[in-house]
């Protein structure tokens, strides 16, 4: 370990670090709750699946660009400040929704645009948390990474699971008190670390330039930066598609130009796997409760607390099975584990079979996160806090402009494809055409110039369709459409098994040079060869 003084970290130093991430967890999960409620989203909101994954996204894809701003500047304005920045933004959110919710029924429109761009703001927060305690921790523990980073990541599942229970347990209460208790964890990490000594960044006592650790992320990193960016301005803001072309392809060519580089391959590689990580894990757990609630008789966010328990707990102890795997190795495993539980999370029932899926699902998502962020920082220490928050940044970027809008798109194509797939569907008139959804019945719509195409219900349509049907059938169908979600999962199982083939690729990689090694930087800058 070390630090700017050299001496022993404080533990309030690494817990107000663990802290403010649990703090990210709380708006998080308070947030994916409040978007799985259909008398908010339905009924005062009036959002599709589709529309509702978009208020989602804004939490997650505005993360990538304070985690990799805040990388870029971070050794100039200072970890503090940077800490100051996130707490007061997750403060902001909480008010921006409390406020949204109290006006939604006499103004929705005000209303949606408070919680839309609040969600960006708290985004911003969050990414900023991640910006400044990564590469804390990589310092201060620089001979162990994986397993601190895994420990320190333990803080995620932690506050799902505080907040989850603590929302859960409120019942019918208001929703504006349970967007609020964010404020608690915000304020007792920022006491813990306005007063903390913050150590030297690793790349930075090292003597490593600034340009040097740019061209560990190079063109290619900053290529995919700009195009998920572009993608979601675009979205957000139509009519400019120039301008955002120019913006964001002249940041990633000016990086290029500047650096000279296209980045490290392997960077390059762990950067793209990010994608469907963070879709497996923060996009299905972001859409978990809305997908099971139809299923269970208990609330479904007990699901994700559940999965959040196991979490916790193997992160907490994360180190021996580094240890004894290895980080790629349990990345395989994991990988394994996450297609068995999407896949079993799809066709269950009844409490005990639901739960055993879920423990499964739990098991391959505990370690993708924190192990990926310790491959990056001992596989590219030049990097420093660029590339260690890059990856989780472009995650982030990723789920959010992507993953979530096309979990929900796949939740609105199996609500229609699975009513066509119920034997009373045919007895319907006016439902089916050639064993098919008649069009009439449905809007077609798409994100991202055609990315992502779906098929809808027109509202109330399948309704005035099933008035004068027997009760079996409106019963059968009706079924079919809320379960729809939970066929969507295995649909979903496609992310985990792109990932597993990535892994296996650079598992075969690192054994052909002798073995998975850290690399370490000398007092000089220099890194021991490539393992």
């Amino acid at each position: 370990m070390n630090d700017s003084a050299n001496d022993k970290p404080s533990s309030a130093l690494f817990w107000g670090c663990f802290i403010a991430l649990i703090t990210t967890s709380f708006g998080f999960i308070t947030r994916m709750f409040l978007l799985d409620d259909p008398t908010i989203t339905t009924d005062l909101l009036h959002l599709d699946d589709a529309e509702v994954g978009m208020f989602k996204g804004i939490q997650i894809w505005p993360f990538a660009i304070s985690i990799i701003g805040f990388s870029l500047i971070i050794d100039k304005v200072g970890y503090k400040f940077s800490m100051i920045f996130a707490a007061v933004c997750q403060v902001i959110w909480a008010i921006m929704g409390i406020t949204g919710l109290s006006v939604a029924a006499d103004n929705p429109e005000l209303a949606k645009g408070l919680l839309f761009w609040g969600g960006l703001i708290l985004a911003l927060g969050n990414g900023t948390v991640e910006a400044f305690i990564n590469p804390v921790v990589a310092t201060i523990f620089d001979k162990d990474k994986t397993k601190w980073l895994n420990i320190l990541h333990a803080g995620w599942p932690g506050g799902l699971v505080i907040a989850g229970v603590i929302t859960i347990m409120l019942g019918e209460t208001g929703w504006g008190l349970k967007l609020g208790i964010i404020i608690i964890p915000a304020v007792i990490y920022f006491l813990m670390l306005i007063r903390c000594q913050f150590p030297v960044q690793e790349r930075v006592s090292a003597g490593v330039s600034y340009r040097d650790m740019l061209k560990e992320f190079g063109f290619g990193g900053a290529a995919v930066v700009a195009f998920l960016i572009f993608l979601q301005l675009d979205q957000t803001f139509p009519d400019n598609s120039v301008i955002f072309i120019f913006l964001c392809g002249g940041m990633a060519v000016a990086l290029g130009a500047y650096t000279m580089s296209l980045g490290r391959p392997l960077m390059f590689v762990l950067i793209l796997i990010m994608a469907p990580l963070a879709t497996t894990e923060i996009g299905t757990d972001g859409w978990i409760s809305g997908i099971m609630a139809g299923i269970v008789d208990f609330h479904a966010g007990w699901i994700l607390v559940y999965t959040s328990v196991i979490m916790m707990v193997l992160r907490f102890f994360a180190g021996p099975i580094v240890h004894s795997m290895g980080p790629v190795k349990l990345l395989i495993a994991s990988s394994v584990l996450a297609i068995a539980g999407l896949i079993a999370l799809s066709g269950v029932s009844g409490v005990a079979m639901i739960f055993g899926a879920a423990t499964l699902y739990a098991l391959g998502k505990t370690f993708f996160w924190p192990t990926m962020l310790g491959i990056v920082s001992e596989q590219t220490p030049k990097g420093g806090a660029l590339t260690l928050n890059s990856v989780s940044g472009i995650g982030m970027l990723a789920v959010g402009v992507l993953g979530f809008p096309y979990i929900g798109a796949l939740q609105e194509k199996k609500a229609v494809s699975e009513v066509a797939n119920v034997e009373a569907a045919a007895t319907v008139p006016g439902l089916l055409e050639n064993g098919q959804v008649t069009t009439s019945a449905l809007e077609e719509k798409q994100i991202y110039y055609g990315t992502i195409k779906y098929q809808t219900w027109k509202a109330d349509e399948l309704d005035k369709l099933l008035e004068g049907q027997s009760d079996d059938a409106v019963a059968a169908i009706n079924t079919a459409k809320d379960r729809s979600g939970q066929k969507a999962l295995a649909d979903m199982a496609i992310f985990p098994a792109i990932m597993l083939i990535a892994y296996i690729m650079i598992f075969l990689y690192f054994r052909s040079k002798g073995g998975y090694k850290p690399l370490e930087l000398t007092e000089s800058g220099a890194g021991s060869s490539e393992g």
